[in-house]
């Protein structure tokens, strides 16, 4: 299993930017999706996560207090697919952003957590 980040980059404060994160390989289900982020310096912590759901009703969200109203996680299990709609961008949100995915690889199989590369955010004041 392989995960791809991109969207990342330089953007101004108050600029939006579009993560995504594509998984590949030995898929049979993808449970919880979730982005994370490292500032300089700083540890990683958890930026928003989706559940999995059901087929008539969407994942459950989870944000940090601080991206709250400002950022969006959404899935899409056809292209096996994660995204991150940042919008407001702060300089504060500047980090390397990481995507962590849990996968089941057969039916009965337990999920394992997988990590992307990260991907920069830079945000300019």
């Amino acid at each position: 299993v392989q995960l791809q980040a991109s969207g990342g980059g330089l953007v101004q404060a108050g600029g939006s930017l579009r993560l995504s994160c594509a998984a590949s390989g030995s898929i049979f289900r993808l449970n919880a999706m979730g982005w994370y982020r490292q500032p300089p310096g700083k540890q990683r912590e958890l930026v928003a996560s989706i559940d999995s759901g059901s087929m008539l009703i969407a994942g459950s969200t989870n944000y940090a207090e601080s991206v709250k109203g400002r950022f969006t996680i959404s899935r899409d299990n056809a292209k096996n697919t994660v995204y991150l709609q940042m919008n407001s961008l702060k300089p504060e949100d500047t980090a390397v952003y990481y995507c962590n995915v849990d996968i089941s690889s057969g039916p009965y199989d337990y999920g394992v957590h997988y990590w992307g590369k990260g991907t920069l955010v830079t945000v300019s004041s």
